[in-house]
C-alpha cells in the first residue's frame, strides 16, 4: 500500500459544522462554481457519492463507506481499476479552530508508481487546501 498524506490544514470552524457540510455530499452543489472545468468533467453527487471524469484516467466515482461524527469521513472508489481509500480527518483544537488532514491510500503496481505518485501528492494537498478554504 502506498499512501499520500496531506500537510494539516487549519479550518476557523468548529468540527460539527464542517462534518456536516463534507459528510453529505449533496452539499457539493455549493461548490461547483470551485470545480476547475476543464480538469473534471460530467461532476455529479448525492447525499453518499460524487462521480466525474478525467481526461487522462477516465470516470472515478467515490463512495463514502464510514462517518464517525464530527472526527472521520472515509470514501472508496466504485468500478474504477485501482482501489483507492481515501479520508478526512477532523480534530478540533479549540473553539473555532478544527485540523483537518486528508489521506488517500492505494495500491499501485511498481512500474507506474514513479509516474503517478507526485501527481497524486499534489492532488491530495490541493484538495485538501479547497477543502479547508470552503465557506463552512
Amino acid at each position: 500500500m502506498t499512501e499520500f498524506v496531506s500537510d494539516t490544514k487549519t479550518i476557523p470552524h468548529n468540527d460539527d459544522r464542517i462534518f456536516e457540510m463534507l459528510s453529505n455530499l449533496s452539499n457539493l452543489e455549493k461548490m461547483k462554481d470551485r470545480i476547475p472545468q476543464d480538469k473534471l468533467k460530467d461532476f455529479s453527487f448525492d447525499n453518499d457519492s460524487c462521480s466525474f471524469s478525467i481526461d487522462t484516467v477516465g470516470k472515478i466515482t467515490f463512495r463514502i463507506a464510514e462517518r464517525e461524527p464530527n472526527k472521520l469521513i472515509k470514501f472508496t472508489t466504485v468500478n474504477f481499476p485501482i482501489h483507492l481509500n481515501m479520508w478526512i480527518q477532523l480534530k478540533q483544537v479549540a473553539e473555532n479552530d478544527t485540523r483537518l488532514k486528508l489521506t488517500v491510500r492505494t495500491e499501485l503496481n511498481p512500474f507506474i508508481k514513479p509516474m503517478v505518485s507526485k501527481p497524486l501528492q499534489d492532488a491530495v494537498e490541493k484538495i485538501s487546501t479547497v477543502l479547508a478554504t470552503l465557506p463552512y
